[in-house]
């Protein structure tokens, strides 16, 4: 069996060391590795809330330049003709 181990010793700088010892004052993580696991967790979720707003965002300008014939729309048919060919 094989486990890898990651440690890792960085250095983030005073403002950002305030802000982890008042998580961990407020009770909000127990030390200093959970408030920097919550972190990671937290910006992956806000990168995949962007992803998808984005996709969102792109979707509705799609459907829009379909609705207003900007962009030509197939059906599933003329689709199928058109990879056949």
């Amino acid at each position: 069996m094989y486990i890898a181990l990651w440690i890792m010793n960085i250095s983030i700088g005073s403002p950002y060391e305030a802000v982890i010892k008042r998580i961990i004052e407020k009770g909000y993580a127990g030390n200093q590795t959970e408030v920097i696991r919550q972190a990671i967790l937290a910006y992956e979720r806000m990168l995949e809330d962007e992803e998808l707003m984005l996709v969102h965002r792109a979707v509705t300008v799609e459907v829009s330049e379909i609705e207003t014939k900007k962009t030509p729309s197939f059906s599933f048919d003329e689709i199928k003709k058109i990879l056949k060919s």
